[in-house]
């Protein structure tokens, strides 16, 4: 029943209690930030269980945009000592390159002003407690207010079946394609090179790898390309998600960058739809799809089911030929919690590329 959220299921009359943790003012006035200081980590919510997440919302007053980057949110389910959930906040929330822009999907979105308003509408059940927290791995302090909304249930049974929500996240800062590091022109074509017959994925750039038994809720592919021919299009890469270890060809094998995220024909539209969209593109006519590039594919409506295992990885560019910045966020669910992905590196390996770093031939 936790999991109905269409207009058609609010007239039913569940048995649960709503709740919320906020950073409002407990002395009853209107300072409603937390300060968090540099190397501090801050536990925002501890609640008990059975109940389920069903929405946050936040916003920070950060002294730059990589802060986005830089402050961590973390989130432990039931007994696991290890967060299920570890990612730069801003990556959390639906967009990458440390930034904060308006854009709206059905699970996540940043609203005005200017992206200010983080929100996440991810269904996160748990069975015990759970564990909120935020670390700033910054330099300086910054203010901190939110939301943390959530269900609580008379007794298990209303989470029974139900999964633990993770996240994973990933950052390639240069895939290094063969393509651009042998200066091979961007006219080439397969008949031409063999590299570009990718028959086992092992290359690609990875999204998600885990294992356990669970669902794939879809992600977030932010792209900065910085080093790369003239106009040469990044997603000409086919996705490949490899179910419970089975061989190439994967029961799910795409036919292009942007035929995964749901567009077509190169796009240079930013485009919000709830399941599939462009939160952002960079290019412009001389130089098309240069800089930063943010798109995103989520399957609600028609999630992945694994049992042992899944690989979800991506192409950079035909045969991965192309050296471009990859990062990306992955949202599943697992039957138990366990860490969600391997440990996040340091912070001077997530932050975004600078404006100035661009290598165009």
């Amino acid at each position: 029943m936790i999991g109905m959220s269409a207009l058609a299921a609010l007239p039913t009359l569940r048995d649960y209690t709503s709740h919320r943790v906020s950073s409002y003012d407990h002395s009853g006035g209107n300072l409603d930030f937390w300060e968090i200081q540099p190397g501090e980590t801050r536990v925002f919510a501890e609640i008990e269980g059975p109940a389920c997440i069903k929405h946050i919302w936040m916003t920070m007053g950060i002294p730059q945009e990589d802060y986005c980057r830089r402050v961590i949110l973390r989130m432990f389910w039931d007994d696991c000592e290890e967060p299920s959930v570890e990612c730069p906040i801003g990556d959390f929330f639906g967009i990458g390159h440390g930034i904060r822009k308006n854009f709206i999907s059905a699970p996540l979105g940043m609203s005005p002003e200017n992206g200010n308003g983080f929100n996440s509408w991810w269904a996160m059940p748990f069975k015990k407690k759970a564990r909120i927290e935020v670390e700033n791995q910054g330099e300086k302090a910054y203010w901190h207010w939110f939301y943390i909304d959530y269900e609580k249930y008379p007794d298990v049974s209303a989470v029974a079946d139900q999964c633990y929500f993770h996240v994973q996240w990933n950052r390639e800062s240069n895939t290094r394609g063969w393509a651009h590091e042998e200066h091979i022109p961007m006219e080439t074509r397969v008949q031409d090179d063999p590299r570009f017959y990718n028959v086992t994925g092992e290359d690609n750039y990875v999204v998600l790898r885990t294992q356990g038994n669970g669902v794939f809720c879809g992600a977030h592919l932010d792209i900065d390309c910085f080093q790369r021919n003239r106009n040469d299009w990044y997603g000409e890469g086919d996705d490949m998600i490899f179910i419970d270890g089975e061989p190439y060809p994967p029961s799910i094998h795409g036919t292009g960058t942007e035929d995964w995220y749901l567009c077509a024909m190169c796009p240079t539209q930013e485009y919000n739809a709830p399941y599939h969209g462009i939160t952002l593109y960079s290019g412009n006519e001389n130089w098309r799809w240069k800089g930063k590039n943010s798109v995103y594919r989520y399957h609600i409506e028609d999630p992945i089911r694994f049992r042992k295992s899944l690989l979800f990885s991506i192409e950079h560019g035909s045969g991965n030929k192309l050296s471009n910045d990859y990062s990306s966020t992955a949202y599943y669910y697992l039957d138990r919690p366990q860490r969600g992905g391997p440990p996040l590196p340091p912070v001077e390996a997530r932050l975004p590329r600078h404006e100035e770093e661009p290598d165009y031939e």
